[in-house]
């Protein structure tokens, strides 16, 4: 008889991560995540004895594979902030249970705006969207805050199913919303 399979942590990550992509957040638990690995809950309780660090592991790849997506921009040339915060918009009509798992769980480790736009994760972002506006960072950041609660509004309205995403009119707003922050930004600097 052969041996069995070993079950690996990144093994019960990608498991939980797919469980929060097809169902949510809330069906984390050992039994979801055996079930999905065609195990007993044992090798999913030896590597996380708490659900609540089980959830913190899929948070993680949750949050890396958004900032990935968030970067897959089809045409940068036309506008990279434009480009993230459709992409944005995009992911939570796409991956509603990812979307409301980082967004709207309450597992974010940053408590504020403020946090979030310090912290090292977003610094690719921010570098990204600095070299193509061509201004200083603290006024990419200005933009950056004005275009992410945008971009959030419409995202956590289409990932809760309560307005139907076009791509056409989203974009319009969009651009609009980013004009208006940078012309805002310059009569505040003149």
């Amino acid at each position: 008889m052969p041996p069995k399979a070993k079950v690996t942590k990144d093994m019960v990550i990608d498991a939980a991560f797919e469980v929060v992509r097809e169902v949510g957040a809330e069906n984390i638990n050992a039994r979801t995540i055996a079930n999905k690995l065609n195990c007993s809950t044992q090798p999913v309780m030896y590597h996380f004895a708490k659900m609540e660090d089980l959830k913190k592991a899929s948070y993680a790849k949750a949050d890396s594979f958004h900032t990935e997506y968030l970067m897959n921009i089809d045409n940068p040339k036309e506008g990279i902030m434009l480009g993230i915060g459709l992409n944005y918009i995009r992911f939570a009509m796409q991956e509603p249970n990812l979307f409301r798992f980082l967004f709207q769980s309450g597992f974010a480790v940053e408590n504020s705006l403020l946090e979030m736009i310090d912290s090292e994760e977003l610094i690719p972002l921010l570098t990204a969207m600095q070299d193509a506006m061509k201004m200083s960072m603290e006024q990419t950041k200005e933009v950056f805050v004005t275009i992410a609660l945008f971009a959030h509004g419409y995202a956590s309205i289409i990932a809760n199913n309560s307005l139907e995403y076009d791509e056409k009119v989203v974009a319009s707003h969009l651009e609009r919303a980013y004009r208006g922050a940078v012309l805002a930004l310059q009569e505040e600097t003149k």
